[in-house]
């Protein structure tokens, strides 16, 4: 054991040095009334509740700490044996009494409390910290087992074989809503959630409770600050530049955080195989702001306002492919331009009435618009060849064909919601409810078309029965694009949804058991122009229980079940040629998850063993294709599908003062289709691998190292426009995928600059450098599908992710 410990320590070389974590909350009294000048205390240090019962302490991180709160005429709360992690925040809002002191024994590893509701917790400061083309909350995620994404460029998910559209996100109990339109991860640039802005993440990868809504995958769970003090945070990298804002009035009832981002996703789009002139640039504005009205009620704002311009004029692209026996090179010249604009809005009131000690009122209205434009005229023209094993030259060129693409699509889509939830707690048991209406109004103009010719030979669509008998006759039948969608729909959607859940925790012959039994339904109407009116109503019920034994090991047993639906938003009442479906059901997958969380003390500090095992059972599937992060949906329900796996993660301190971890996970998803056979789904990745680092050099703890590993099996590698998904069964290649990171810490808080010093009006001072592709792979997330008219055979030409770049950061805080 000896020898590993000392193995392990020259791997990862640290020194102990005193890393800090904070615990944070509101203190209240019986009444559920803040209460102040309540003393928090450890043995080294401690602090004061203000006005409001707020209170925040630092203590020392990988330790096990007890703390007392303590008031003059109230009996102690007890906190005993709390370990956190380095830069981790803990919430913990007591309740004094008069009558009895209260110990309560938490035990807190590097993944954040023990929860009966499939939970994973994520520190804000790793996702600040973690370097990522697309850096933010996304990024880590993509590190866990369940979470899938073969696109830098893009914020977009996968959860345990589902699509980007299973997947809730919700800021401060308000549900986010993504763009429409957006098909490709290079017009993204800006994820909705601002990293800066986070106080806590929680994430379920399945079967989670019925207070959230009706998704098949997975929840995201944000919540952003409320700031106790005055703060400006900085942050400035070649991708772009962001500026937080917070403050809090001098008697704390009013407090805001405002953010403001800029983006140029340029550097990144340059070293694709694609030669362009590109401007893509995106602007974000959010801003939420708490005012506390009373000791009884509380109101808060969350506002958005985001711009993303994308314009990209392509001249040309080569790219290599094939086999090593046949290695083939693909040339392609293009004309034209690509110009689209999405332009979001939305505003959220959140109004919190403490009735009593026992109760808890809730009323969230929100407002969401969106106007989307694409405006494309794309000619390419391509030639294949051979490349020669001898010199790597290309030759035996032939020419394929022109291929001109045209796009002028608009979306206008307004939602508004209207959300009422109640909390009622008493005698260790918790009873919540909710009730919200939702209206979607979207107005869709869809006008694609695809024009594909070969030495002057127009292709046209295989379905339309022609004679072309040229030159003996003259070929006078009507122009025809080969592909062509257009569609004008007027869509209204009326939603009605609940739900009810009932948690406790239960003493078990000195084990503790906690559970969570609850259900949710929906009722939807759908109408609109030229399209019969349809409803339907949809019942989920779903169950969560968990035991902690007690035993010597500290383990604990979770198991989640229950019944999901999906009712159709807009994007899967519509079908591939543009027609609206309202009769689409509601896709429907029945969740079993198996859970086992082993902590632990290894080296004296915290380590955390989590294991999973799952299987979803679905009906009423709704198929779809995925053209990089475009989904087109078949708008039916002729299908049916299962998900399996089991996944690891590892965490904890393998460098004393840090947190990494390590995850595996196995994944198998297929889909029937008309009784024809199960096959993989486009989301079939089966083997996924991620690795979380953190270090620092022992000599000089300020210099830090951040790295993050990925490697997934290939991607089912789609099929063609229109084509039958059962003739191609071919996959992309393995995505393997490094990004660094090094920073130097200049000033912090444990690090504060010398009065005459320049650093000193900093708070925080960081800067270093951060390199992406570490090992410039080659990855690729779709195939483009090309035609060679005179054999007709079409060939998978695989579309190139970023390569290997260097990116320059600096942070600062005053």
């Amino acid at each position: 054991m000896k020898c590993i410990k000392l193995l392990c320590l020259l791997l990862f070389p640290a020194v102990l040095i005193a890393q800090k974590a904070t615990i944070t909350g509101v203190i209240l009294d019986a009444n559920n009334l803040p209460l102040s000048n309540t003393n928090v205390r450890t043995i080294l240090n401690g602090s004061v509740s203000d006005s409001t019962g707020f209170y925040f302490l630092e203590i020392d991180a990988d330790q096990q700490i007890n703390i007392i709160f303590s008031h003059l005429g109230y009996k102690d709360v007890i906190l005993n044996k709390l370990l956190l992690t380095t830069n981790e925040t803990f919430e913990f809002n007591p309740i004094l009494r008069t009558d009895i002191t209260q110990i309560d024994e938490v035990t807190i590893t590097a993944s954040g409390k023990k929860t009966a509701g499939a939970i994973t917790t994520i520190a804000p400061e790793i996702i600040r910290l973690i370097p990522g083309a697309n850096a933010g909350v996304e990024n880590v995620m993509k590190l866990l087992p369940g979470v899938s994404s073969n696109n830098e460029l893009s914020t977009q998910y996968n959860v345990r074989g589902g699509n980007y559209d299973e997947n809730l996100v919700y800021v401060n109990e308000i549900e986010v809503y993504r763009p429409f339109l957006i098909r490709s991860g290079q017009q993204e640039s800006l994820s909705f959630i601002n990293s800066s802005m986070i106080q806590n993440v929680k994430f379920s990868s399945g079967g989670f409770q019925a207070k959230y809504g009706d998704k098949l995958s997975s929840v995201l769970d944000i919540t952003y600050k409320k700031p106790v003090s005055f703060g400006l945070q900085i942050d400035a990298n070649l991708l772009g530049a962001s500026a937080t804002l917070e403050t809090s009035s001098k008697n704390k009832k009013l407090n805001s955080i405002t953010g403001i981002r800029y983006r140029d996703n340029s550097l990144l789009i340059n070293s694709q195989e694609t030669i362009t002139n590109i401007n893509p640039i995106a602007f974000d504005f959010q801003t939420y702001e708490n005012y506390t009205v009373s000791k009884k009620l509380e109101i808060g704002f969350l506002g958005t306002l985001s711009s993303n311009e994308y314009r990209n004029n392509p001249t040309s692209r080569t790219t290599n492919f094939g086999t090593l026996n046949e290695p083939k090179s693909l040339t392609v010249y293009y004309a034209g331009q690509e110009q689209n604009q999405y332009k979001t809005v939305s505003g959220a009131l959140k109004a919190t009435f403490h009735v009593n000690k026992n109760t808890t009122l809730k009323l969230i209205p929100s407002i969401y618009h969106t106007v989307e434009e694409e405006s494309s005229d794309i000619i390419a023209q391509y030639q294949l060849g051979a490349i020669s094993s001898d010199f790597g030259e290309v030759s035996n060129r032939r020419r394929l064909g022109t291929q001109f693409n045209s796009a002028r699509n608009t979306l206008d889509a307004l939602i508004f919601n209207l959300e009422h939830k109640g909390i009622f707690n008493k005698n260790e048991g918790k009873l919540e409810w909710g009730i919200k209406y939702s209206h979607e109004d979207i107005r869709d103009q869809l006008r694609e078309s695809e024009f594909l010719d070969s030495l002057g030979f127009l292709i046209r669509p295989s379905n339309i029965d022609f004679i072309n008998n040229q030159p003996a006759d003259p070929f006078d039948a009507p122009i025809l694009a080969l592909e062509s969608v257009n569609a004008t729909n007027y869509v209204q959607t009326d939603r009605v949804a609940t739900f009810v859940q009932y948690s406790k925790q239960l003493d078990w012959k000195s084990n503790a058991v906690y559970f969570n039994l609850g259900a949710r339904s929906q009722h939807w109407s759908v109408s609109g122009k030229n399209i019969s009116t349809n409803s339907q109503t949809v019942f989920s019920p779903r169950a969560q229980i968990a035991l902690k034994p007690n035993w010597k090991k500290d383990m604990f047993f979770k198991i989640a079940a229950g019944v999901y639906h999906q009712p159709p938003f807009y994007r899967e009442f519509r079908a591939a040629n543009g027609s609206v479906n309202p009769d689409v059901k509601a896709q429907k997958s029945i969740h079993t998850v198996l859970t086992n969380e082993y902590s632990f003390i290894l080296w004296d500090s915290p380590f955390k063993l989590i294991s999973e095992a799952y299987y979803k059972d679905l009906s009423n599937v709704n198929t779809y294709t995925v053209e990089d992060v475009r989904i087109r949906y078949a708008a039916n329900n002729n299908a049916n599908a299962y998900a399996y796996g089991a996944e690891f993660r590892l965490n904890g301190a393998f460098v004393p003062g840090t947190e990494s971890w390590v995850s595996l996970g196995y994944m198998k998803t297929e889909e029937n289709s008309d009784n024809r056979g199960f096959i993989a789904r486009p989301t079939d990745q089966r083997i996924k691998v991620g690795i979380l680092f953190q270090d620092y050099i022992p000599t000089i703890p300020d210099v830090k190292m951040y790295l993050n590993l990925v490697y997934s099996t290939g991607l089912p590698g789609g099929s063609p426009n229109y084509s039958d998904p059962y003739l191609f069964n071919n996959r992309l290649r393995d995505y393997k995928r490094a990004d660094l990171g090094i920073s130097y810490t200049f000033v912090d808080e444990n690090k504060r600059a010398a009065k005459n010093s320049w650093f000193r009006g900093f708070r925080e001072l960081s800067g270093g450098f951060e390199l992406f592709n570490l090992f410039n792979n080659q990855n690729s997330i779709t195939n483009t599908w090309v035609r060679d008219i005179d054999t007709k055979q079409q060939f998978a030409v695989p579309n190139y992710l970023t390569s290997r770049i260097l990116n320059l950061r600096i942070r600062m805080r005053f």
